[in-house]
């Protein structure tokens, strides 16, 4: 498929990592586990503390363990879009500076949320963090987490700014990303994953996953069939994990489900940090039927 996105070495599968705990700390070497298992699968980009890796339960210097961990075990073998965002400019500097000198990739900003900034507001705070680093840029924009919308206008403005590369969108507004990939030549990822096929299918050019975490493969394959032009491939991999995705977003608050799944899968603890609490047994057992169906469990 012929493109001329400017982000396009991201394109395809990336994927919001968990944070694993154990007794309370983050788990390293869990980590690290994470990260190679991506390697192996063959993934674009892992994308660690983000909204999926609880980090606003983090503290400053877990933030940039976690960060300094996952660039060190994907040593130029799997990309690193670092979450750097921030309700607050100076801050999202400070994390931005800090991921850009530990070797990432890309950082991944979040709208500033809870002090819903206007359209202006939103424009000079990613200007701003923009100026301040030489890493491509990519524009997290999930209204029902921030608040409030960044509209796509005021993208079309942002994309002026040669770092900014990319957005994760996740408005669940397919009239927005059609705007957006009209106006622009920004790399549109999915923020959604039941919507990764509906947003390639007018221009995105993957996703930034959540079930990625645990069907890593199935991913991808929906996305290479789609740029392949094996449209029908890509239409039986997304019903085929279409429960799965809403599974992740409907049984409970990201990333309980996600995090859950993995621990019936052996590869996580389960372990939340407050204010997120465990699934419920019903949800628990829906999971399980979910995994089941798709042979991932027993």
């Amino acid at each position: 498929m012929s493109v001329n996105n400017r982000g396009e070495s991201f394109a395809g599968l990336s994927v919001a990592m968990i944070t694993p705990f154990k007794n309370g700390e983050v788990d390293y070497g869990k980590l690290e586990e994470q990260v190679q298992y991506q390697i192996d699968a063959g993934t674009t980009a892992v994308v660690p503390v983000g909204t999926t890796g609880e980090s606003p339960t983090l503290s400053y210097e877990e933030h940039e363990g976690v960060i300094r961990a996952v660039v060190n075990t994907a040593k130029g073998k799997i990309k690193v879009i670092a979450g750097t965002g921030s309700n607050s400019t100076d801050e999202a500097i400070y994390l931005t500076k800090f991921a850009e000198k530990a070797g990432v990739d890309a950082a991944l900003l979040v709208a500033p949320y809870y002090n819903k900034p206007t359209q202006e507001g939103f424009y000079q705070h990613y200007k701003t963090v923009a100026e301040n680093v030489g890493i491509p840029i990519c524009i997290y924009n999930i209204p029902s987490r921030c608040g409030k919308n960044i509209e796509p206008e005021t993208i079309i403005r942002l994309a002026e700014i040669p770092n900014i590369t990319l957005i994760k969108e996740a408005t669940g507004s397919m009239d927005q990303t059609s705007a957006i990939i009209e106006n622009t030549d920004l790399t549109v990822l999915s923020g959604d994953d039941s919507l990764t096929l509906p947003i390639m299918s007018i221009g995105g050019r993957g996703v930034i996953s959540v079930v990625g975490n645990i069907v890593p493969q199935e991913v991808i394959k929906l996305c290479k069939a789609f740029d392949n032009g094996d449209i029908n491939v890509a239409r039986e991999i997304h019903y085929k994990i279409f429960k799965l995705c809403r599974n992740m977003l409907t049984l409970s608050t990201n990333p309980i489900p996600i995090k859950a799944a993995m621990k019936i899968l052996g590869r996580d603890t389960g372990e939340l940090r407050l204010p997120l609490t465990p699934l419920t047994q019903n949800e628990e057992l829906k999971l399980r039927e979910t995994l089941t169906t798709l042979k991932l469990s027993n």
